[in-house]
């Protein structure tokens, strides 16, 4: 799965160079000029990383990072800007951001600091038993680095099992994180689901507890 960075910036040529050395390095790339178009893009996509300058038009940089940050969004975020002033800069730290850099600066010195922030991330947002992984930050799950299409449902269900691999999940754990209590839900409802996840990971990876629940063998 490849890694998608935002970058908002009104300076076309400026942005262009950007996103130049950025897909040579293999990142994929959209380009903002304005903040409503760059706060549109989050709705439709997940993002890895986003690059944002500060003065640019409709939302500012600071405002869209506040914005995001209010909605539960933590995706990494590094300022590209012109200013000098440590206000603005402590304002950036504060609102979210995780990093700064002050234009003009040395393309290496970007491409150093998005590979070490992506590595923390990446650490701190994904749950790993072997090669079987969940993605928080983008609410997916991965066997073997690639992707498995997974429904909400099914997604939270293999997060339930993830969560508490090696233990068991009880038939009440699904229904409590799967549906709302009113719903009547029969044990064949679950299985459907059960059975969906072992399409995917292999039926040896989930095991049944007769009359109790489920387990996943790490």
């Amino acid at each position: 799965m490849s890694t998608k960075i935002l970058l908002l910036e009104d300076d076309l040529l400026f942005g262009e160079s950007i996103m130049d050395l950025l897909e040579e390095e293999g990142f994929e790339m959209i380009h903002c000029r304005n903040g409503q178009e760059a706060l549109d893009e989050t709705y439709k996509n997940h993002f890895d990383l986003y690059l944002l300058d500060i003065n640019v038009p409709l939302i500012d940089g600071l405002s869209l990072l506040k914005e995001l940050r209010r909605a539960n969004d933590t995706t990494p975020t590094i300022y590209l800007t012109s200013h000098q002033e440590i206000e603005k800069i402590s304002q950036a730290f504060e609102i979210g951001a995780d990093d700064y850099l002050k234009k003009p600066f040395n393309t290496d010195e970007l491409l150093v600091r998005i590979h070490a922030l992506l590595r923390r991330s990446k650490g701190k947002n994904r749950l790993c038993i072997g090669e079987l992984c969940l993605d928080e930050l983008h609410k997916c799950i991965l066997l073997a680095g690639k992707e498995i299409p997974f429904s909400l449902k099914e997604y939270q269900l293999m997060s339930l099992f993830i969560r508490n691999a090696g233990e068991i999940v009880t038939k009440e754990m699904i229904m409590d994180t799967l549906w709302n209590p009113s719903e009547m839900i029969s044990d064949g409802a679950i299985r459907v689901y059960v059975n969906r996840l072992k399409q995917e990971i292999g039926s040896e990876s989930i095991v049944n507890i007769r009359g109790v629940g489920y387990r996943l063998v790490p």
